[in-house]
């Protein structure tokens, strides 16, 4: 992306809906940094910046921000590892930056948390159509019931992001966590790989399917007695997967 803050987006103002929502944008190139703060602030949002990993990390702590733009490509911790940092304190959507011959760090950034990638250069409409698309996926889920969920000796609490296997406390990370969510709230019923993939990761989400598979085996190594003969988390061949309880 080469195109200066002064020669982007320059038609009429429209009130974007989540105006009130605070940005955290992080990369060490100026230029991006620049770019995507003024076409981000001309769309309504508030942002707050950051050029390291480890800033990233003291910032969004502090910030609390509704979404963060995190590249890759990072001085003092790249944005693999601040990624990890930050899921292990916060659920906020995650969309890195990556370059195109990254591959293999953007799988890794997906399966430690970020829910998201947009490959450089990449269109501003692109990019800020996936940002709208990713707060408004948050809004929907912080306004879905909360509900606790118990079925058999699982026991999953959303509003407390809380999981207690046979009465015991199990960590799971976010996606786990919202793989395990949709799959209690279908017990009984056949969920899709690409169901999960949309629910889980977004209907954007340009990732394959193993994705999902997984995270589904790590689920399985975390709540199941046998990971290898599973009771709960059952494969139903060539169509998707079933809780039972």
């Amino acid at each position: 992306m080469n195109a200066s803050p002064e020669k982007v987006n320059r038609g009429s103002f429209v009130k974007n809906p989540d105006f009130n929502k605070k940005i955290l944008v992080v990369d060490d190139e100026s230029a991006i940094l620049q770019t995507l703060r003024f076409n981000l602030e001309r769309s309504g949002y508030t942002v707050v910046t950051a050029t390291d990993g480890r800033t990233a990390i003291g910032i969004a702590q502090r910030e609390q921000p509704d979404l963060i733009i995190l590249d890759i490509m990072l001085p003092v911790l790249d944005g693999i590892e601040a990624c990890k940092e930050i899921r292990k304190f916060s659920t906020v959507p995650i969309i890195m930056l990556t370059a195109k011959d990254q591959e293999i760090d953007k799988v890794l950034a997906l399966e430690l948390g970020a829910d998201d990638y947009v490959t450089k250069p990449f269109a501003l409409h692109e990019f800020l159509a996936r940002v709208k698309a990713r707060l408004r996926r948050q809004n929907a889920s912080q306004l879905a019931h909360d509900e606790a969920l118990e079925l058999g000796d699982i026991a999953l609490d959303p509003s407390r992001q809380s999981l207690k296997v046979a009465g015991q406390p199990v960590a799971l990370a976010p996606k786990e966590f919202a793989l395990l969510r949709v799959l209690m709230e279908n017990h009984g019923r056949v969920v899709t790989r690409q169901t999960l993939l949309d629910k889980v990761w977004g209907y954007d989400f340009e990732g394959e399917q193993q994705t999902v598979s997984v995270h589904i085996r790590w689920l399985r190594e975390k709540i199941e007695r046998d990971s290898r003969n599973p009771r709960h988390i059952i494969t139903v061949r060539s169509r998707g997967y079933m809780f039972k309880e």
